[in-house]
C-alpha cells in the first residue's frame, strides 16, 4: 500500500464577521490559496489528480461546486477535476481523509485537500431552508 504524505499546509487569514474579508467571494478566497500552494511548491497543476474541497453551506455564492469553480479561478487546467463535499464541521477534515485514501489505494498520486467557508456572505444555517425535510 502506498503511503500518503502531507507535503504542505496553508490557509488564508481567519476573518471575523463583516471584517476585512467580507468582500471576498469564496471562489476567489479558495483560488488564492490554490495558486499559492502550486507556486510555493513549484507544482505544475496539470499533475494534480483531484481537488477535494470541504464546504458546509453549499448555497448561494458557495453553491454549484465551489471547489471546481476555485480550481478554474486559480487558472489551473480544465483537466484538473474537483469536487466539493459537505460533512458539516468536519468537511475539510473529510476532504483530507478522502485524499489520503485515494493516494493509499493507488487511485491518486497528487491530490489537494482543501476547505472554504465565507460566513459573512453565506450565513450559518442558510442551507437549512424552511426546515429539515
Amino acid at each position: 500500500m502506498t503511503t500518503a504524505v502531507i507535503v504542505d499546509a496553508l490557509r488564508t487569514p481567519g476573518g471575523k464577521r463583516n471584517g476585512k474579508l467580507r468582500n471576498w467571494h469564496a471562489v476567489d478566497l479558495a483560488s488564492e490559496a490554490l495558486r499559492a500552494l502550486a507556486e510555493r511548491n513549484q507544482l505544475d497543476p496539470a499533475l494534480i489528480d483531484d481537488v477535494i474541497m470541504g464546504c458546509v453551506s453549499q448555497v448561494g455564492e458557495q453553491a454549484f461546486n465551489v471547489g471546481r469553480s476555485a480550481v478554474l479561478a486559480a487558472g489551473w487546467p480544465e483537466s484538473v477535476p474537483a469536487t466539493t463535499i459537505d460533512r458539516q464541521c468536519g468537511s475539510s477534515q473529510q476532504a483530507l481523509h478522502f485524499a489520503a485514501q485515494g493516494v493509499m489505494s493507488g487511485a491518486y498520486d497528487v491530490v489537494v485537500a482543501a476547505g472554504v467557508e465565507v460566513m459573512t456572505r453565506v450565513a450559518m444555517g442558510s442551507s437549512m431552508g424552511q426546515g429539515a425535510g
